[in-house]
């Protein structure tokens, strides 16, 4: 009997996606965890694992096709998902050759780990069978660990199993059984299902009245910015704080160490010195390290410093994720920010990279911009837009209220806030904290090793 598989919840609101490559053909036989897909979601191309043993007995979609969350990508014929299959589902065998199968399959069985069986009696009569939300690398962690999926409490967005979750589960020796569900018919009693509400668009009108036109469709990373864009300004009240950075002595710190740098595989760009001196800020101003959570009318602050930067493709805008950026000297960041901005550029930047961000920088001064405000990035509440330097005349005061003008290498930087966690106070607060740490950099970036 064939076996469907569904795409799965990828997690972070990821609803869709399109297919890049198809990495499997008719008649192939795949093991649990082989990747059979390569499809670009969520502003990341990612690779979807086989969630069974067995041969492809039919492919449903092709390169370029949109899928949603539960469509039928493949199906399996003899496919084993960690359990043994009823007879009638078992294709026609001799009966020498299937007695040695069921023998060893019996001892497999008594050799499992005790956390398989415990899962599998816990699993609620009539609930869904399926592949567990987890990425390639967390499912290579857990057979390395000897670590069933599906006995592991996940903590990752959608119900997505994590590296941690793995490592967390074996070092506790696997004894806890998953918390009990209810049965599916009484949740449908207890909680009456929800209904979205949905806007319409107007309906456009029929432009090639007036001339010639093309369609083109929507796909990919536009597709998903344009739906992130659209939550973001729909639920943030956006307010925005200008300043001017005087960059004069870290563009003289920058230029006497990035030859010293480059040489250890980094680039020290401006963005580098950014991210350190937006973590200083966020330390001293936890709000704008926060999400709002509305349905629990609470402010989610968070104690970890994992800072997002917005990098240009080809496809459009992608933000990859540096994490711990409070702990990374300038070195540190100046190498695993160029590193990370290659791989984005090359799509070889994986989901998990793209999630997690506490905070936002973009920087359109390499391609001339100056002041712009940038769109949150939900469900941050904080974004920090930076323009391009420029020479420009500034008034600089010295001893005994004199004052002289000299020239000064001044960058624009926009701050946009989410006004109900944040007020304009709060944002003058952290510009300034910021400002001061890129304008003093021998004091606050010294450490270069």
């Amino acid at each position: 009997m064939a076996r469907p598989f569904k795409l799965p919840d990828l997690g972070e609101g990821v609803h869709e996606g399109e297919v890049l490559s198809v990495l499997v053909s008719v008649g192939d036989s795949v093991n649990e965890g082989d990747p059979i897909l390569e499809v670009e979601t969520d502003k990341a191309a990612v690779e979807v694992p086989s969630p069974f043993t067995g041969n492809v007995e039919e492919i449903k979609v092709k390169p370029g096709d949109t899928i949603q969350v539960g469509d039928v990508l493949l199906t399996f014929s003899d496919a084993e998902a960690g359990e043994e299959k009823p007879p009638e589902e078992a294709p026609p065998k001799k009966e020498k050759e299937e007695k040695r199968e069921k023998a060893e399959e019996k001892k497999r069985k008594a050799e499992a780990e005790p956390e398989a069986s415990e899962a599998k009696k816990e699993t609620p009569e009539g609930e869904k069978e399926g592949p567990v939300p987890a990425s390639p690398a967390t499912r290579r962690l857990a057979r390395e660990l000897g670590v069933d999926l599906k006995a592991v409490s996940p903590s990752g967005p959608g119900g997505r199993v994590t590296s941690d979750d793995i490592r967390t589960f074996a070092e506790k020796g696997k004894g806890e059984k998953p918390e009990e569900k209810a049965p599916p018919e009484q949740v449908e009693k207890e909680q009456p299902k929800a209904h979205p509400i949905e806007e319409k668009s107007p309906e456009l009108p029929d432009f090639s009245r007036w001339g010639a036109v093309e369609q083109v469709p929507v796909r990919s990373i536009r597709r998903a910015t344009a739906k992130q864009m659209a939550l973001a300004w729909s639920q943030i009240p956006h307010v925005y704080s200008q300043d001017m950075v005087d960059m004069t002595k870290l563009e003289a710190f920058r230029q006497k160490h990035k030859e010293n740098v480059q040489g250890k595989g980094g680039k020290l760009s401006v963005t580098v010195f950014a991210l350190k001196a937006a973590a200083t800020a966020l330390k001293q101003h936890p709000r704008f390290n926060a999400s709002l959570d509305v349905g629990a009318g609470e402010m989610v602050l968070k104690q970890y410093y994992h800072i997002g930067v917005a990098v240009g493709t080809e496809e459009g805008l992608v933000v990859p994720v540096i994490r711990d950026v409070d702990r990374k000297s300038i070195l540190e960041l100046s190498i695993e920010l160029s590193d990370l901005v290659k791989r984005t550029r090359e799509r070889e930047v994986n989901l998990e990279e793209m999630q997690g961000g506490t905070f936002t920088i973009t920087n359109v001064g390499p391609m001339g911009g100056g002041y712009f405000a940038p769109i949150i990035n939900f469900p941050e509440v904080a974004i920090l837009g930076m323009g391009a330097a420029r020479m420009q005349p500034l008034v600089i005061e010295e001893a005994e209220g004199k004052h002289e003008v000299a020239p000064r290498f001044m960058m624009p930087v926009v701050l946009s806030i989410d006004h109900r966690i944040v007020d304009g106070a709060d944002a003058l607060q952290f510009m300034r904290t910021f400002i001061d740490a890129m304008e003093d950099p021998e004091e606050m970036f010294i450490t270069m090793t």
